[in-house]
């Protein structure tokens, strides 16, 4: 069968113009006839017409009209397009075919064109510029949607410059609004089509009616005739525009004053570039919103529009708070196993939610030392709140999450409560090391809640505290030295040397010597401190985590839980994967610990007393018992590994030192902590509605206010109070100084 043949009505270099009844024809210009079919290819038709019109392939635009349809043109793009056309045409034997420059080329063009203020009421497809005589574009005011009181004060560059961008992208929007009978699905759509109208064709207006059933919008221009009336489309929620003077008789002077925007209106504009790049800093939208529309933002209007457009992209995020019975539900229903709990105030509003997944409690359980860190991060979401988090570290020092929860504020009730759900969902009769802040009512919630725990203070909080009590009462240098011998103190593994170091802070101050003895060193000094904490001293061991809680914790509630689990279950997959291919007794990072141990045993000197004891001479002379995994210099019992002292023993006394090593460092433990997988949790941002009617609890948002300022997008992190690295003054090394340098001992 032989292929239909239409023939194209080639026409360019004439204009368009919209008529009394909304529909467009074109007048002027040049007009060639060309077969075409349905085998017929884009790029051989543009060949085509390059040629007849003297264009360049690459930058015309090609574009029709509907037989049906006078008011919209339609681009041709692609193949398909162009056999869409003539299927659309139905039985017509001919198509009207528009050649015109395309967006770049018109913008390279445009300065130099002649302009008219009947622009103002043509569609300039083919190039026409914007009206040069008026003085800025306006923007036109959504009564309907913002109050006066949320409008946002803008100002807009001339319609004489050169901006090209903001040219081009105002003649997108010049077709709008067609005219009579043009239909939409809201008021809102219509609003923003009227936005993005003014805009194209310069001109600021204003609503005489403004309601839910109509909207009746004139010309700011004194005495211009510019009106247009739209309604609801009866027995239909179409909007359907009724009557419409598109003639305008001002010559912009209404808008020389400026104009208002609604943030609204501005999120929209930025909505799909967010989808792209979800950081979308307001600095930079500021200056794409000028450079491509010619609109002035200052930096809490761009911020502000910004937070719109999140919200139009991700979802309320008061609707997610009426998701969250819902969303506990979905996560036990797809995580068997898993807990997921929330509580709420008298009034409803939202008060804490707890989450811990099935395959985190079994990968503690099974493959993970009883070693907790207990922290926190503030959310600088709408509503503010507090993240609660305990965290694990597995057989390779990788973080591993074992559960978190939100808060409105961190009180001492609310960590106690989090510490109730934690011990409620692992149930499990180890003894856990807990690392974590000695402040926030921790200290007595542990103790009442884990009455067989251990709990070491984290070194950091206790540092910055010994640090804010000094100052002002000694210089700057006395109290590094004070906080570098505090470090010391903490970390030596004997007694003596923890007295060492406390004497040298006794010799700048008796005052905060005693504020170290009464600090409880039973809870933080390695020395005196009962729990297996592996030689780990700050709480906030769990940095991975808390910078995924930093990516997500501008979005609602529900979404930024999905988030944290779509890390959690990538992590669990990927480190599954990654131990698969380890052939090794330990995990990669304690085997090059073992290794680098090993060889330092070779230098090592073992005498045998009696029995499993033996003494080991180097540096110092060292006792080992084999049999009790003890050595005198303490790093086999705070790391869990063999030192090089028993390592030395082995060697002589042909022992495995894989062997003496914690049972949590070897891949299988680390297997065994990632065997569970978490899996997704389906409609977490649009939940089934029949299920939502069906929720027991009523939850709405807590009665918190973002604070004024910009916000802070990253925890704050604690001063640097460790002591500065020495610099050797000879080799420019860190860590010693020229006394006891020993590079000046190399002969070059």
């Amino acid at each position: 069968m032989a292929a239909r043949k239409i023939i194209a009505v080639c026409q360019s270099g004439g204009e368009f113009v919209t008529n009394k009844d909304g529909s467009l024809s074109y007048n002027g210009g040049e007009a060639y006839a060309i077969d075409i079919d349905e085998q017929t290819k884009l790029n051989d038709f543009k060949t085509e017409l390059a040629e007849m019109f003297n264009f360049s392939v690459e930058s015309m635009t090609i574009k029709y009209l509907l037989p049906e349809n006078k008011r919209t043109l339609i681009t041709i793009s692609k193949d398909k397009d162009l056999q869409r056309m003539i299927s659309f045409l139905g039985e017509s034997k001919t198509s009207d075919i528009f050649v015109m420059p395309s967006e770049e080329a018109t913008a390279r063009n445009m300065s130099n064109m002649p302009a008219s203020r009947s622009s103002r009421t043509t569609v300039s497809e083919a190039g026409v510029p914007l009206d040069s005589t008026a003085d800025v574009v306006a923007i036109p005011t959504e009564q309907g949607d913002l109050d006066l009181a949320n409008e946002t004060h803008l100002q807009c560059l001339p319609h004489g410059s050169n901006d090209e961008n903001h040219r081009r992208a105002a003649l997108q929007w010049e077709n709008t609004i067609t005219g009579v009978d043009q239909r939409f699905n809201s008021f809102s759509e219509f609003r923003e089509a009227l936005h993005k109208y003014s805009i194209a064709h310069g001109f600021s207006y204003r609503y005489k009616k403004n309601d839910s059933h109509r909207v009746t919008v004139k010309c700011k221009g004194q005495g211009c005739p510019w009106r247009i009336y739209a309604s609801r489309l009866s027995t239909t929620q179409l909007i359907c525009i009724k009557k419409m003077n598109a003639n305008h008789t001002c010559e912009g002077g209404s808008v020389k004053a400026g104009y208002r925007a609604t943030r609204g209106w501005v999120g929209s504009i930025i909505k799909e570039r967010m989808k792209i790049s979800p950081n979308y800093r307001p600095k930079d939208i500021a200056d794409d919103i000028k450079r491509e529309y010619g609109i002035e933002l200052n930096y809490s209007q761009a911020w502000r529009a910004k937070e719109i457009a999140r919200e139009q992209l991700q979802g309320s995020y008061k609707e997610a708070y009426t998701q969250l019975p819902y969303f506990c539900e979905k996560i036990k229903e797809t995580n068997p196993g898993s807990v997921a709990t929330f509580t709420t105030k008298d009034d409803s509003s939202f008060h804490r939610l707890f989450v811990s997944f099935h395959a985190s409690i079994c990968g503690f359980e099974n493959g993970c030392r009883p070693l907790i860190f207990l922290d926190s991060a503030p959310l600088n979401s709408k509503y503010q709140g507090v993240l609660l988090a305990a965290t694990a570290a597995d057989g390779d020092d990788g973080i591993f999450p074992v559960a978190f929860a939100v808060v409105d504020t961190e009180t001492e009730d609310n960590w106690h409560w989090f510490l109730l759900e934690l011990k409620s969902a692992l149930s499990t009769s180890r003894q856990i090391t807990f690392v974590a802040d000695f402040q926030n009512g921790l200290k007595k919630s542990l103790a009442e809640v884990f009455d067989n725990c251990c709990h070491g203070y984290c070194l950091r909080h206790l540092a910055e505290k010994l640090n804010r009590d000094l100052k002002g009462q000694f210089s700057h240098e006395a109290r590094r030295f004070m906080i570098s011998d505090f470090y010391a103190a903490a970390y030596a593994p004997r007694a003596e040397g923890f007295q060492r170091s406390a004497d040298n802070i006794k010799g700048i101050s008796p005052e905060a010597y005693n504020w170290v003895l009464k600090s409880e060193p039973a809870h933080w000094a390695n020395a005196f401190f009962g729990g297996a904490r592996y030689n780990h001293m700050s709480s906030n061991f769990g940095q991975q985590f808390y910078g995924w809680v930093a990516e997500a914790h501008e979005l609602p509630i529900t979404q930024m839980i999905d988030v944290l689990r779509g890390k959690m279950m990538e992590s669990i997959y990927t480190r599954r994967i990654e131990s698969s291919q380890w052939m090794t007794k330990l995990t990669p990072f304690r085997d090059d610990i073992l290794r680098k141990e090993t060889a330092i045993a070779q230098s090592l000197q073992v005498l045998l007393l009696h029995g499993s004891t033996y003494e080991v001479r180097g540096e110092s002379v060292d006792t080992v018992d084999i049999d009790k995994w003890d050595c005198s210099c303490k790093g086999w019992q705070l790391t869990g590994l063999p030192c090089c002292h028993a390592i030395a023993v082995f060697e002589c006394s042909g022992r495995n030192p894989y062997d003496y090593c914690s049972e949590f460092f070897t891949v299988e433990s680390f297997r065994l902590a990632y065997a569970k997988a978490i899996h997704p949790v389906p409609n977490v941002d649009r939940p089934v509605q029949g299920e939502l009617d069906q929720a027991p609890v009523i939850v709405t948002p807590p009665p918190t206010k973002r604070p004024p300022g910009r916000p802070k997008m990253k925890q704050v992190e604690s001063i640097d109070i460790i002591k500065r690295q020495l610099q050797c003054s000879k080799c420019k090394g860190l860590g010693h100084n020229k006394k006891t340098c020993k590079g000046s001992e190399i002969i070059c």
